[in-house]
């Protein structure tokens, strides 16, 4: 049947022929007939390519074709993975998915549909106007949610997630200087500050009342020798007259 079949075959043939290629494979090995023009050739490969699936029997391996609108199967009614333009779903190949489900165009598979999922409300916030807590009477307070599951493309879209209402509160004023803990630094920095400044201020002024006194009892010290002498001509004024 096979002209010239030959035991001593290249590329995992058990049997081969120069016409045909392999005849028969080594064991594991799938035996599978590729087309060349108007002639096929058979061939032997580890694993199935695209388009076939494998299928093992006691005296040979075979690839077989999948359905024409498969890329990839398991058998030949079940179907891994689709050409251009089907989906998958369920092992089938389909041009349009069924009721409640939706065409997934980028794993090309027909999906549940997804709805939107939201957190509860958070509490109203403070009272505030132009992001200020005080210095107003009327202002608005916000509340918000949290989407918990984004929807797909069919799915409900979600609601907003921000509400605000206008509200009114007892007016009073704001405070120049902030609390806080950076705040307190920041008045206590300025506060040794203006210690360092007034201490300087102060060993200054000692220094000079100081240099002030010692010059005045310098002074002292050389007055008095000065108005010695007429002081003693004073005294010896009425003893002149007398004489």
């Amino acid at each position: 049947v096979h002209p010239n079949v030959s035991q001593g075959c290249q590329g995992g043939c058990a049997t081969c022929s120069d016409y045909n290629g392999c005849l028969s494979c080594k064991p594991r090995l799938f035996f599978v007939l590729e087309r060349i023009g108007m002639k096929q050739i058979g061939v032997c490969l580890s694993s199935c390519p695209s388009g076939y699936y494998g299928t093992r029997y006691p005296d040979i391996n075979k690839c077989a074709k999948c359905k024409a609108d498969c890329d990839t199967c398991f058998t030949r009614n079940f179907c891994t993975k689709c050409k251009s333009g089907f989906y998958l779903y369920s092992g089938k190949c389909l041009e349009k998915c069924p009721d409640g489900l939706e065409a997934n165009n980028h794993t090309m598979e027909c999906t549940s549909i997804v709805h939107c999922e939201t957190s509860e409300w958070s509490p109203w916030s403070p009272c505030m106007k132009k992001g200020k807590t005080c210095g107003f009477k009327r202002g608005n307070e916000v509340r918000v949610k949290e989407i918990i599951q984004h929807p797909s493309a069919k799915g409900n879209p979600c609601p907003a997630t921000t509400e605000s209402r206008k509200c009114i509160v007892q007016r009073k004023r704001c405070q120049k200087e902030g609390k806080g803990k950076k705040n307190r630094e920041d008045k206590r920095k300025k506060s040794n500050k203006d210690e360092s400044k007034e201490t300087r201020q102060e060993s200054k002024g000692r220094a000079a009342r100081r240099q002030n006194r010692e010059q005045r009892e310098n002074n002292n010290k050389t007055q008095p020798k000065k108005r010695k002498a007429p002081n003693k001509e004073q005294d010896l004024a009425p003893v002149d007259a007398a004489h």
